[in-house]
């Protein structure tokens, strides 16, 4: 297990990540800010759903993924149907419109990233894809009830501390 500082300067690297962010809202087009783009990735990588499962994905209210909703709606990057289920909701979907411009959204960060990585080898890249990856699943695999932070439970400090080795007691102690 990695020492207290490291996880105090990843914490630090992970707060400066807002420049990469940055660059890469940037590249966007004007007609599509960041939420626009991510309500078309959410449904790209999960299919078509409800906007209150899309508000839990973005981790926002749900007015402002109305909000979001409404502009790329707008633009016919996506469509709202009823939910057969429930006619009270709608149901989105991304439309043939709406992949184009992933498909441009995509072309973009991925021209940001060559241009900002250039002196990066492909090894590096790897290790840094590889890293993330694992870094995004550890923290997906955890339950929020698990572990909070300050509020730890025997379960979570024995992951954060290592093994310990238990106090034994007895005669001849």
């Amino acid at each position: 297990m990695a020492a207290r500082s490291q996880y105090e300067e990843l914490a630090r690297h992970l707060s400066a990540v807002g420049v990469v962010k940055r660059g890469l809202a940037r590249a966007l087009p004007s007609d599509c800010p960041g939420g626009s783009a991510a309500v078309l990735t959410l449904l790209a990588q999960h299919g078509e759903m409800r906007i209150s499962r899309l508000a839990e994905l973005l981790s926002v209210d749900m007015s402002v993924t109305s909000r979001h909703v409404a502009h790329v709606a707008e633009r016919g990057w996506i469509e709202r149907f009823p939910d057969p289920a429930d006619k009270r909701s709608r149901i989105l979907r991304l439309t043939s419109s709406g992949r184009d411009v992933l498909a441009d959204l995509s072309r973009r960060s991925t021209e940001v990233f060559a241009h900002n990585l250039a002196d990066w080898s492909d090894d590096e890249v790897g290790q840094l894809i590889t890293s993330l990856a694992r870094l995004c699943g550890s923290f997906a695999a955890r339950t929020p009830s698990a572990c909070t932070p300050g509020r730890h439970t025997d379960d979570c400090l024995a992951r954060l501390t290592g093994p310990t080795v238990p106090k034994v007691t007895g005669p001849d102690q």
